[in-house]
C-alpha cells in the first residue's frame, strides 16, 4: 500500500501566519524510524509536510483510486502549524479530500485537547478524573479547591504550561504566564499525590486492545509530575516508563478498564494514550487523553508495545492494519494477485494492474524520454529495438507476412490473430520540427510528456495489459496480434496497404489512438486529404503596369471562392497549410506553393468537393497544378462495429470507468478497416492538446483504460469474437 506519513518539523508553507504557533513536534531520526519500519512491512512510502501544499504532494503520490482498488493512507502524525485545535487540520483536509489515515478523526482530537470538555465528559461518564476549574481572565475570583494545584492551559499538549502552584500568587503568576503566552483559558485542577501511569490503546470497538500500565518514573531535581522541560530535554533529568506498571492485578485491569471508556466516550481511533495518577490510597484518576501518542523510540507508548512483544516495526504496521480494518473491513486484505488468479481472473488483472500503477507511470516516463519522431529514422529503430525484446519477453512472434520494415511490425500469439482481436498503435511521434522536446512531468491530475496521448501512453497500456494476461497465463492462448506503424506523422503513406491487409485478417480491431476529451471512445472519424497546390505566373516589378496581375493577388481571389466550399451541414472543410512563395531579387512572387487539407464524411462529397476544386484553380493568366498526396479514408459507423462497442461499454460500467462515444474531425488508420470488420478507435487514455507541446493524458484514464483493455481481452480469452 501507498503510505504518506504526514508531519509538521520546518514548514511554515501557510497564506499567512498568525495565531499561537505550534511548538510540537518530531525529529527526522523519528520519522525515518517510522519511515523505515511501514517499507519492512513492504509499503511504498513517502513523508510529507502539512503545510498547504499538501492536497497537491498527495495527489501526486496516490492520485485517484477506481472501482474496488484499496486507496493509499496517511500515517498522520501532524501536529499542525498554527490556531486553535492544530490536531485537527490536517485530518480534516484528509477528510475533505476522501484519504483514509491512521489515527482519530477531527471530532476527537478537538475533544482531547479541549481539557475542560474531555473532564466534563468524564464527569458525565463515571470517570474519575481530578475536580478542577477554569479561569477565564487575570482578574479570576480564587476557586474553591485546595493547594497544591495544577495549573495548564485549557486546550494544549505535550504539557506546555504545566506548573505546581502551592498558593494564590503562584497560582495568579502562572495563570498570568499562560494568559499572556497562549492567549487561552487556564485549566486549574486538584494536584494528585502520587504515581503516574500511562495506558497505550491500539484497534478498535470490539476489538480495542489496552497495552500493560506504564509508570513514569521521575529522576532527581524536579516536580513529581512530566513537564514540558522533561519531554523536550531541557530539564536535566530522564523520565523513564517502567512497563509493565507495579500494579496489582486488580488495579492493572481498573485502568485498563477505565482507559479503554475514555477511549469510547471522546470517540477515538486507533490509538491513543491515556494519562492517569493514582494516588496514595490507590484510587485512579484520569488526567487527559492524548489522542495522537508519541511514538519517539524511549516514549511509554512504545515501551508498553514492547512489553507485550510488538516491537517498533510491527507497531507501526499494526497500526496501518486497524485503520485498515477500519476503512476496509479487514485489517489483513487477502493479496488479490495470488488469491484470485485461480478464481477469478478479471479481479486478478485489476489487481496486477492497480499494485502497478507507479510501474505504469515510470515505464511511461521512459518511453517520453526516448525521440521517435516520424522524421527521426535513428529514433524509430531504437523505438522498435525495445518493442521487439519486449514481445519478444512476453512470448508473442513475429508475423513476417505483415512485417514490412521499417514501416509496420506485426506480432501475434501462439494461437494467432486471424478471427481475433488486433490492437493497434503507432510508435512516432507526430510532432512539428521545430518543437522543443516536452520532458515527461506529472502534475496532480495530469502527465505531461513529448507524444504522451498520442504515442507513448498507447504503448505503455499495450504492454502492462498483455503482460497482466502473461501474469494468468492466459496470453498465448489469446486469439491476438498487435500491429505497430511508424508513418503516423506521414500520413500512413507507406504502412497503408500493409495496415489494410493485416486488419482485413482479423475478426476485431481496436485501434489505441487517445481517447477524447469527456473520457470519450471514437466511433466515426472524418476522412483527410491532403493536397499540393503549385501556381505559377509572371515575374513582376512592385508597381509595372500592363495587362498582368500578380500571381498572390489572383491566388487570394481563388482562395477566397475555396473557403466557401467549407460546409458545416455536409460536414466538408477546406483550408491552407504551409504557403511558401517564390520571387526573383526586387521583384514580387511569382511562384506559390501550399498544401490544401480537405475534412470530409465520405468518398462521394469528396469527389464532388475535388472537382468544385479543380473547376477554382483555372485561367487567371497563371498555371495551375492540384495533385492529391494524401487520402485518409474516414471511419465510419456501421453495425458491425456495436457488439464490439458494446461489450466494452458493459466492461466500463462493470468498473466504473467514464466511458462516452462521439464522432472525431481528426483521421485515423480505423478508416482504414475494411469493411465487415468490426472496429473501436480512440480507446487509448484521455489526452488533451494532442500534437502540441503541452501534450497530456489524464492519469487515471491511463490505468483506467489499460484495465479496459485487459478486461476486454479477457472476453475474447471465453470465446468472444
Amino acid at each position: 500500500m501507498k503510505i504518506a506519513i504526514i508531519f509538521n518539523r520546518e514548514s511554515k508553507k501557510v497564506i499567512n501566519l498568525f495565531g499561537v504557533p505550534n511548538q510540537e513536534r518530531y525529529g527526522l531520526a523519528a520519522i525515518n524510524r517510522i519511515s523505515n519500519a511501514l517499507k519492512k512491512g513492504g509499503h511504498q512510502v513517502i513523508a510529507l509536510e502539512g503545510d498547504k501544499d499538501l492536497i497537491e504532494n498527495l495527489e501526486a503520490f496516490m492520485p485517484r483510486a477506481l472501482k474496488g482498488e484499496r486507496p493509499g493512507m496517511v500515517f498522520n502524525l501532524s501536529y499542525g502549524i498554527q490556531g486553535q485545535a492544530r490536531y485537527t487540520h490536517v485530518p480534516g483536509i484528509l477528510e475533505m479530500v476522501g484519504l483514509p489515515y491512521v489515527g482519530s478523526g477531527p471530532l476527537a482530537h478537538s475533544l482531547c485537547l479541549d481539557k475542560v470538555v474531555s473532564k466534563m465528559m468524564f464527569v458525565q461518564s463515571g470517570i474519575p478524573t481530578p475536580d478542577f476549574a477554569v479561569l477565564k481572565d487575570p482578574d479570576f475570583t480564587m476557586p474553591d479547591l485546595a493547594f497544591p494545584l495544577i495549573v495548564k492551559p485549557k486546550n494544549e499538549a505535550v504539557s506546555f504550561g504545566l506548573r505546581i502552584v502551592n498558593s494564590e500568587e503562584e497560582l495568579r503568576e502562572g495563570a498570568n504566564v499562560i494568559f499572556d503566552k497562549f492567549g487561552q483559558d487556564v485549566l486549574v485542577e486538584s494536584f494528585i499525590e502520587g504515581r503516574e501511569v500511562n495506558v497505550g490503546l491500539l484497534g478498535n470497538g470490539p476489538n480495542l486492545e489496552a497495552f500493560p500500565p506504564a509508570e513514569l518514573i521521575f529522576g532527581e531535581g524536579g516536580p513529581n509530575i512530566y513537564t514540558y522541560e522533561d519531554k523536550s530535554h531541557k530539564s536535566g533529568r530522564e523520565v523513564q516508563p517502567l512497563c509493565p506498571a507495579r500494579l496489582d492485578e486488580s488495579l492493572k485491569e481498573e485502568a485498563q478498564r477505565i482507559s479503554k471508556k475514555c477511549f469510547n466516550v471522546l470517540g477515538c481511533s486507533d490509538c491513543a494514550r491515556v494519562d492517569i495518577r493514582l494516588d496514595n490510597e490507590g484510587q485512579l484518576y484520569v488526567l487527559e487523553v492524548n489522542s495522537l501518542p508519541s511514538l519517539g523510540e524511549h516514549g511509554s507508548y512504545v515501551a508498553a508495545a514492547e512489553a507485550i512483544d510488538l516491537d517498533f516495526s510491527t507497531l507501526v504496521n499494526r497500526l496501518v492494519e486497524v485503520a485498515a480494518a477500519r476503512y476496509f473491513g479487514t485489517p489483513n486484505p487477502p493479496d488479490l494477485v495470488r488469491g484470485a488468479r485461480r478464481r477469478d481472473p478479471h479481479q486478478a488483472t485489476f489487481a496486477y494492474l492497480t499494485e502497478r500503477r507507479d510501474h505504469l507511470e515510470q515505464r511511461l516516463e521512459t518511453w517520453c524520454s526516448l525521440s521517435s519522431r516520424s522524421d527521426d529514422p535513428v529514433g524509430l529503430n531504437l523505438a522498435v529495438s525495445r518493442l521487439e525484446e519486449f514481445f519478444s519477453g512476453v512470448g508473442l512472434r513475429p508475423v513476417r507476412e505483415f512485417t514490412d520494415r521499417p514501416d509496420v511490425f506485426t506480432w501475434e500469439t501462439s494461437a494467432g490473430f486471424e478471427n481475433g482481436i488486433l490492437l493497434v498503435a503507432h510508435l512516432d511521434v507526430p510532432v512539428n520540427p521545430g518543437f522543443g522536446m516536452e520532458h515527461f512531468h506529472r502534475e496532480p491530475e495530469w502527465l505531461f510528456g513529448e507524444g504522451i496521448g498520442s504515442s507513448r501512453a498507447p504503448l505503455v497500456m499495450l504492454e502492462y495489459a498483455l503482460r497482466s494476461l502473461r501474469h494468468l497465463r492466459r496470453l498465448n492462448r489469446l486469439p491476438l496480434g498487435v500491429v505497430v506503424y511508424t508513418d503516423e506523422g506521414r500520413d500512413c503513406l507507406d504502412s497503408e496497404e500493409t495496415l489494410m491487409r493485416v486488419m482485413g485478417r482479423a475478426g476485431s480491431v481496436v485501434v489505441l489512438n487517445a481517447g477524447n476529451p469527456g473520457d470519450c471512445l471514437v466511433t466515426a472519424r472524418r476522412g483527410q486529404r491532403r493536397y499540393r497546390l503549385s501556381v505559377e505566373g509572371k515575374s513582376l516589378k512592385l508597381g509595372q503596369g500592363g495587362t498582368a496581375k500578380e500571381v498572390m493577388r489572383i491566388l487570394y481571389e481563388k482562395l477566397e471562392t475555396l473557403t466557401a466550399l467549407s460546409d458545416r451541414k455536409k460536414r466538408l472543410a477546406v483550408s491552407v497549410v504551409d504557403l511558401k512563395t517564390e520571387a526573383f531579387p526586387h521583384r514580387l512572387p511569382h511562384r506559390v506553393r501550399m498544401n490544401l487539407l480537405i475534412s470530409y464524411p465520405d468518398s462521394d462529397k469528396v469527389r464532388v468537393l475535388e472537382r468544385a476544386m479543380r473547376a477554382i484553380f483555372r485561367g487567371g493568366g497563371v498555371s495551375w497544378d492540384l495533385t492529391l498526396i494524401a487520402d485518409r479514408p474516414p471511419m465510419q459507423e456501421r453495425r458491425c462495429n456495436q457488439p464490439l462497442l458494446k461489450n466494452i461499454q458493459d466492461i466500463a460500467e462493470e468498473w466504473e470507468i467514464p466511458l462516452d462515444t462521439e464522432s472525431s474531425l481528426w483521421p485515423s488508420v480505423a478508416g482504414l478497416v475494411p469493411e465487415g470488420v468490426p472496429v473501436v478507435c480512440g480507446v487509448g487514455a484521455v489526452a488533451e492538446d494532442l500534437y502540441t507541446g503541452r501534450e497530456a493524458i489524464s492519469r487515471i484514464s491511463l490505468v483506467q483504460r489499460t484495465l479496459l483493455i485487459s478486461q476486454l481481452l479477457l472476453k475474447f480469452d471465453g470465446g468472444l469474437k
